[in-house]
């Protein structure tokens, strides 16, 4: 992945530093705790620091530790600018013959997120490295056909929350 991207590491704020308002804060644990491929916007707030790492809209992150090789094997598209990015993250920044939807997709599903799990470290808590992430060998269609396929996952991903949301209602009514 190393010549399609370039990488940076979230920094400077922690779950201790959430407060009712700020700037818009994405911590690593969200991807445990509200996973979603497409992250549009947070709940979450922070006071601003400097040397805060912000989104530019168009990158990916994946933790950079958890529990297992399989818990880290994960990515979120950021597709909103200005939000500070946590510590704990590797960042993502693809070149535009990646489309970062698609990205996170093909890191979070299949051969890809094997693959990227099995570049996990350690035994209590595994680790994964912006180097480990270059070195990854990934097989890309067209921008076109990704950008086809990431709103299609991201349409299927919305259809499956708004029936969960229903879901939910209903059993308010039970």
């Amino acid at each position: 992945m190393g010549e399609i991207a370039s990488f940076a590491r979230g920094n400077g704020y922690s779950k201790a530093d959430i407060r009712e308002s700020g700037v818009p804060l994405f911590l690593y644990g969200r991807m445990y705790t509200q996973y979603e491929a497409k992250v549009e916007s947070v709940n979450t707030y922070a006071e601003p620091k400097q040397g805060t790492l912000y989104s530019k809209g168009a990158e990916v992150v994946v933790p950079a530790s958890g529990e297992s090789a399989e818990d880290i094997a994960r990515a979120s598209a950021i597709t909103k600018a200005g939000i500070a990015l946590g510590g704990d993250l590797n960042v993502i920044y693809p070149q535009s013959v990646a489309v970062p939807l698609f990205l996170a997709y093909g890191l979070s599903h299949g051969s890809n997120q094997q693959l990227l799990a099995q570049r996990a470290q350690g035994k209590t808590v595994v680790h994964i490295h912006a180097g480990d992430l270059e070195g990854l060998s990934i097989s890309l269609p067209s921008t076109a056909e990704q950008q086809a396929i990431g709103r299609f996952f991201s349409h299927l991903d919305d259809l499956i929350t708004l029936h969960q949301r229903k879901h939910r209602c209903l059993m308010w009514v039970i």
